[in-house]
């Protein structure tokens, strides 16, 4: 049998870490790195490169390097942040049979859960080089608010790359246990994360056995790589209104914009100001290339970011007010993510809250820690106790009423296991059956939330409209597993799903896109490098 590590699958950095007798470690490549950039080149004819040696190639090769795949995963071509990527990058996008967004790059096709494996085979490709054993399972880790079809998503992920999910654990209750690891302490926590492309924020309570989620809420098209967009073009900017040149709009061009930006940032961690020359990007009206000199300070950096660090700041007022807290009755700040690094973040996290964040744990190590941790409890026999995880659905459930909205019946932040129900009643006269349609979401219009399946109730009694009624009942289990039951008053006619987590794929699709044991898809060599619809109106609701 092999070990089982946990994997902190992350949109810009991702991190691989394994329990040891005394605690947690990061596992590091050969070169001694802990953070692998999640970055897949596919421009070496059908060869994929994962890591640092792919990053590299995004100021070259734009074309045929994916980087943040994380965002297009469990995500439908139609969604408005997929029309958003689509203007972001050199690759291009496109609908795939399921309507889920996939890649067209170096002559292929691809799908984000299969970018996302090549991340995966290179994590733990790592894993075993580090520790000289075989890999065959992980604790994987997403941010808290993805919804059913990106959690399958990332599952679809690990099964492409023929790696054994015990477990897809939120990034928060993953920080949770981390931090909690042994101090037995009885704790209210905030765990602010904001990684590459996401920000997630929840309320956790930490007892000496158990990690309770009081809520959660979250920006799933919120991290660094909007803050070095607004880095990039103030660059862009400051150059121009000097009127020494142009800078062109072009993908290559954007991309070298970017990591200047990133680079300008990271000084600024260590340092007041900041700068930098990005060698020949400009254009003069004679067409000589033209050097741009790009500074920046904390100051102007803090007036730049400030309306992306707000955003962030009405997240958390959303998470407090349904865990039924105040920023003052918290008692511990734990960061997550590359980006609170910055201490513009760690400032103004500091004033929301009225303390400062805690500055013991590596933002960008602890959430894998924590995976590492679960994976322990699920595979290591042990007399020790493991902490009871009790979680919260991240989203509203909900079925489809007249007028194509969404009627919830499970709002987010419940705590699970639960069960909820609603009574419907038919809307046309004769009615004799319904069509259950089953939503995830917050938005009131179908729409703009995610079906997760579908079923029609047959057998109601006959009669005028609002004769039939109908009561709709959900329950979840401790696993997050969600049942749905339809039963006809009068006749007792009644329907059941079991919502199976789907993403956009199908079965046949994944086994299709599976890895051979070397960690190739078809004839690629992965290279490691080492660097009728429901129309029913509501009537009553009962929650049990």
């Amino acid at each position: 049998m092999g070990i089982s590590v946990g994997i902190d699958l992350g949109t810009s950095n991702s991190v691989v870490a394994i329990m040891r007798v005394g605690g947690p470690e990061i596992l590091e490549d050969s070169g001694g790195a802990r953070l692998q950039p999640s970055v897949v080149a596919l421009g070496h004819g059908g060869q994929p490169v994962v890591g640092k040696i792919a990053r590299q190639q995004l100021t070259y090769a734009p074309d045929t390097t994916i980087a943040s795949a994380k965002r297009l995963i469990g995500r439908r071509y139609s969604d408005p942040e997929i029309q958003r990527i689509r203007a972001q990058v050199g690759w291009s996008l496109f609908e795939g049979d399921g309507g889920d967004a996939r890649i067209r790059a170096a002559g292929k096709t691809y799908t984000a859960p299969e970018i996302s494996a090549h991340i995966l085979v290179h994590m733990v490709k790592i894993a075993e080089t580090a520790t000289g054993e075989t890999v065959d399972s992980a604790v994987i880790t997403v941010p808290a608010y993805f919804n059913d079809a990106q959690r399958q998503a990332t599952r679809d992920a690990a099964q492409i790359a023929n790696l054994k999910c015990l477990r897809i654990i939120n990034e928060p209750t993953a920080a949770a246990m981390a931090y909690g690891y042994e101090r037995n302490q009885n704790q209210r926590v905030v765990v602010y994360d904001l990684g590459g492309g996401t920000f997630d924020v929840s309320v956790l309570k930490i007892g000496d056995d158990v990690i309770e989620v009081l809520s959660t809420a979250g920006d799933t098209f919120l991290g660094g790589d909007d803050f070095d967009q607004v880095i990039a073009d103030h660059i862009r900017k400051a150059f121009e209104v000097e009127g020494l040149g142009a800078i062109a709009t072009d993908h290559q061009t954007n991309v070298r914009l970017k990591i200047a930006a990133e680079n300008l940032k990271v000084q600024l961690t260590e340092q007041e100001e900041a700068s930098t020359t990005i060698v020949g990007l400009a254009r003069a009206a004679s067409g000589v290339p033209v050097d741009v000199e790009a500074g920046l300070n904390r100051t102007m950096a803090r007036r730049l970011c400030m309306p992306l660090i707000q955003r962030t700041f009405v997240v958390c007022d959303d998470a407090l007010a349904q865990a039924g807290l105040s920023a003052a009755q918290v008692d511990g700040i734990v960061l997550v993510g590359g980006m609170t690094h910055f201490p513009i973040i760690k400032e103004a996290v500091a004033q929301y809250f009225g303390e400062d964040p805690i500055d013991h744990i590596n933002p960008d190590e602890v959430v894998a820690c924590g995976a590492a941790i679960q994976a322990a409890q699920l595979t290591v026999v042990s007399n020790e106790p493991a902490p009871i995880l009790l979680d919260v659905t991240p989203q509203t459930l909900g079925v489809r009423t007249v007028g194509d909205m969404m009627d919830g019946i499970i709002p987010r932040n419940t705590a699970i296991p639960t069960s909820a129900s609603k009574v419907f009643h038919t809307v046309r006269d004769g009615q004799t059956e319904v069509r259950i349609k089953v939503y995830q979401g917050d938005a009131r219009e179908v729409r703009s939330n995610y079906l997760l399946g579908e079923f029609i109730l047959d057998g109601l009694e006959a009669g005028p409209r609002g004769h039939a009624k109908v009561r709709v009942t959900f329950n979840i289990d401790a696993d997050g597993m969600v049942g749905v039951v339809a039963t006809a008053s009068g006749t007792g006619s009644s329907k059941e799903m079991r919502v199976e987590s789907s993403s956009n794929l199908s079965r046949d699709e994944v086994d299709e896109l599976r890895f051979d044991s070397d960690g190739l898809s078809g004839e690629d060599e992965y290279l490691d490098l080492d660097d009728d619809d429901l129309v029913l109106g509501e009537e009553d609701d009962v929650t049990d």
